[in-house]
């Protein structure tokens, strides 16, 4: 399996980052092809219409829909900006979705995540994300929110408090079963 990680975020500390880094673990197989990018290699102008119009979809943007295209399966950890998703992700979300004749996430299954260090851990950007996919044509196959991250995570161990720990393995466990019948019905 074909597996894209990445935050939804241009921070270079992103906590997001560090944790979907962490959660991919949990699907490494011998066959399976994991893939982490990073959004800031994905940095293109502000979308508007009349940039379109002048300059057509930037090459980057088609790359990262070709990365989208190539996967089998997407982990995605959101930073939560004033509430919403992060300009640079919308940016990139704005651009592909002007992609002709293609949703920016056709019929991906996907794992949906976020963290913060506050209480509710990015739980309303969690929130749109999950509802919005599948308008983007993503399939969500589970959500996890992590709060107080400094105190729940530990680089190199990964989450460390055992209840959210628990709670995301059993998630983590759901999604395989998930993709795994996927793969029969595409076999």
């Amino acid at each position: 399996m074909k597996i894209l990680v990445f935050a939804a975020s241009n921070s270079s500390q992103s906590i997001n980052k560090k944790l979907v880094s962490s959660i991919s673990k949990y699907y490494k197989e011998p066959e399976d092809i994991i893939e982490i990018i990073d959004l800031n290699d994905y940095e293109i102008p502000l979308y508007s219409y009349d940039r379109q119009l002048q300059d057509g979809i930037p090459k980057l943007a088609l790359d990262f829909s070709d990365k989208v295209d190539w996967a089998d399966f997407i982990l995605i950890s959101f930073a939560e900006h004033n509430g919403n998703y992060s300009a640079a992700y919308k940016n990139i979300l704005d651009w592909v979705s002007r992609i002709k004749g293609r949703k920016p996430y056709p019929n991906k299954p996907m794992f949906l995540i976020a963290t913060s260090n506050g209480s509710r851990g990015g739980q309303s950007v969690l929130d749109i994300a999950t509802n919005r996919m599948p308008f983007d044509g993503g399939i969500v196959l589970e959500t996890f929110s992590l709060p107080d991250f400094n105190n729940n995570f530990e680089e190199g161990k990964g989450v460390i408090n055992m209840l959210y720990r628990s709670k995301l393995e059993a998630k983590v466990r759901k999604t395989k079963r998930e993709l795994a019948k996927i793969q029969t019905e595409k076999n």
